[in-house]
């Protein structure tokens, strides 16, 4: 599990559930006693029909602790909601307690009269049960792990030893996917600028940030004013500013193709590099998309330097749980937002741009090509007030990093950057007549030109192999996505 850094809450609302939905899955109906699973924790619903797609929505308020459970290789132990909760988990030594939560109640019950080590009390987690959790008490960013051991009951539930697995052991053979947008007010948010304010709207009138800020539904806006100091190395010393907002409505994308002929090669390649018999999905995809909009503004003369440096000034963080059929997917999503400066010290600008589009950016699976990334963004800009003075050459970023994992696995990094490029060119002349004690005349000529972008960069992580794919060897790069265009030019 990564270290996370203490954060400071978005204010009490955010304690809601993370992801804003038109509705959650249900269950499909009912399933036949000789297909349910032999664990008396275990539901008596079922899965979608394996013709149809599990559906794939935000977790329920309900579903905030919820746990299915699977028993691969047995008759009817596909996965299934269950009554089982984890009670505790111990990341170093991969122990949980697993408790039942009696029928009726929202707390889990005793276990009852302690067994043996090594022995199963009737109804209870078994040897080859392979558990997904939504965050729980010592596992945070949710839990997917298989039980290899009972170790024996104790007051507060079944204590297991646990290994880690896949999706594919839950998911098997079915479908699913969906695209379900982030809920703005579950950001845990930590400032690392003083003036860093944060803003959202939410269904219901709900709003939280600076009274007067105007933010759509479901969205984001992190606003930061700061100046820039001078360099070390910059070659002249120089006072700038830089001030707006970074506004997203980012949403998770993720789905799941179990129903193909899953390529022995996959089969293979998993068995080899993991151990596992499961066979893995013909396709997945895991990513993160929304739309963006930004205002912001770069005044004064910059003392930056060749080499690009960035100043993160807000870092953002969310575990949404996705319900894809009976399961809880748990997303974990990380925001930095920072702004970047480069250039030779000298140019000063006054300069203001709105931008507004939409991004993409993820890893997609399939049996012929493996691993490879999606990339896309569509921007446009208009700058609010241009002016670019003296010679020289500058160029801001105003963006965020993004990081979407599963269960505290890193999958997919994206760096979305649009920016501001100014540069100015020209010469100084100076004419004294030959004897002559006249003041000489002087001529400065040159352009200066004003360009704006975006680079939209990232990696594919080996942890993508959660899905039960093989295991990617090396990060893969996203690849970068270049584009810039003229905003403003004119004469000095």
């Amino acid at each position: 599990m990564r270290k996370r850094p203490s954060r400071a809450l978005v204010p009490a609302l955010a304690a809601s559930a993370l992801f804003l939905a038109a509705g959650c899955s249900a269950d499909p109906g009912q399933s036949s006693a000789a297909a349910r699973t032999p664990d008396a924790g275990v539901s008596a619903t079922s899965t979608a029909n394996s013709d149809q797609p599990l559906a794939v929505a935000a977790a329920p308020a309900a579903a905030a602790t919820s746990t299915a459970v699977a028993r691969p290789g047995t008759a009817g132990g596909k996965a299934r909601k269950t009554s089982l909760k984890v009670k505790s988990y111990d990341s170093h030594t991969r122990r949980a307690v697993i408790s039942t939560v009696a029928k009726g109640t929202s707390s889990p019950s005793p276990t009852g009269t302690p067994t043996p080590a090594g022995t199963t009390a009737p109804g209870r987690t078994a040897v080859g049960d392979v558990i997904a959790s939504a965050p729980a008490p010592g596992a945070p960013d949710g839990l997917l792990a298989k039980v290899t051991k009972v170790i024996g009951e104790t007051a507060d539930g079944t204590e297991v030893q646990t290994a880690p697995t896949t999706l594919d052991t839950l998911l098997g053979g079915d479908d699913a996917k969906g695209t379900v947008p982030v809920d703005p007010a579950s950001f845990d948010v930590e400032r690392l600028l003083p003036d860093v304010k944060v803003s959202w709207a939410k269904t219901g009138d709900i709003h939280s940030g600076p009274e007067g800020t105007k933010v759509p539904l479901g969205s984001l806006r992190v606003d930061v004013a700061t100046k820039v100091a001078t360099a070390e190395g910059a070659p002249a010393s120089a006072d700038a500013s830089v001030s707006g907002f970074v506004q997203v409505k980012p949403e998770v994308d993720f789905s799941y193709g179990g129903g193909a002929s899953t390529a022995a090669t996959a089969s293979a390649a998993s068995t080899a590099s993991t151990g596992s018999t499961a066979s893995g999905p013909g396709a997945a995809y895991l990513g993160v998309s929304g739309d963006w909009t930004s205002q912001w503004a770069l005044k004064g003369r910059a003392g930056a330097t060749a080499k690009p440096v960035r100043l993160p000034f807000a870092k953002l963080h969310a575990d949404p749980v996705l319900q894809v059929g009976p399961i809880p997917v748990v997303v974990n999503l990380d925001l930095t937002c920072y702004f970047e400066i480069s250039g030779d010290g000298r140019v000063t600008v006054d300069v203001e741009q709105d931008l507004k589009g939409d991004f993409k950016a993820g890893g997609t699976f399939g049996t012929a090509a493996g691993w490879t990334p999606v990339n896309e963004s569509h921007m446009d800009s208009s700058p609010v007030r241009t002016s670019v003075t003296t010679a020289g050459s500058v160029k801001a970023a105003l963006g965020a990093q993004a990081t979407v994992g599963l269960y505290g696995a890193v999958g997919v990094t994206a760096d979305l950057a649009p920016y501001l490029r100014g540069e100015a060119a020209g010469t100084v002349t100076a004419t004294t007549p030959v004897g002559s004690g006249t003041k000489s005349d002087v001529a400065a000529s040159g352009s200066w030109a004003l360009y704006g972008g975006l680079d939209l960069s990232g990696t594919l992580q080996i942890q993508l192999a959660i899905f039960g794919t093989p295991v990617i060897q090396h990060a893969i790069p996203l690849g970068t996505l270049h584009r810039e265009w003229k905003l403003a030019d004119g004469k000095m």
